[in-house]
């Protein structure tokens, strides 16, 4: 089982486990939970995925 860490913005935000023919996001910071535990066909599926996701994240209310 290959895995690797996954970077957003310089810091690692989760792994990436390699399941057969796709890639198996395991989030380890809050504001990327929403992809946890999804499939992606590449690396660079699942990091243009977490980009797309943090650019259209809601602020958190204080």
């Amino acid at each position: 089982m290959e895995k690797s860490v996954v970077e957003f913005g310089g810091l690692p935000v989760g792994i990436a486990v390699n399941d057969g023919s796709v890639f198996r996001f395991i989030a380890v910071k809050f504001h990327v939970i929403d992809l946890d535990n999804q499939k992606f066909a590449s690396l660079g599926d699942l990091r243009r995925a977490i980009f797309r996701h943090v650019s259209n994240a809601r602020p958190l209310a204080a």
